[in-house]
């Protein structure tokens, strides 16, 4: 996995403090519904089912049959786990999921 340029990293800070700037779950679904398409909200929320039904324990292919996505999209989800900032894990534990 590639490491992130400073530009993305830029993005990134700058995307978190516009979300950091959001005062209610109210806010944050009109500027979600407003930002993006319904099949660009249907695939971020396809991404964190992934996550969660992986920290549920399914396997890739139990996910990939339950929720009609392809096995590359779990598989980057999963990669994401073992990889990334750990991030999913800790929203997955302030949600109350563990």
């Amino acid at each position: 996995m590639s490491k992130p340029t400073k530009e993305s990293r830029n993005y990134a800070a700058k995307l978190a403090e516009l979300f950091h700037a959001v005062d209610s779950l109210e806010e944050m679904e009109a500027l979600i519904t407003d930002w993006l398409t319904p099949a660009e909200r249907k695939d971020l929320w396809e991404r964190w089912c992934i996550v969660d039904m992986l920290f549920r324990g399914n396997s890739q292919r139990e996910i990939r049959d339950s929720l009609g996505v392809s096995i590359s999209k779990v598989t980057r989800g999963s990669r994401e786990l073992q990889f990334g900032t750990g991030a999913f894990h800790r929203m997955w534990e302030k949600l109350g999921k563990k």
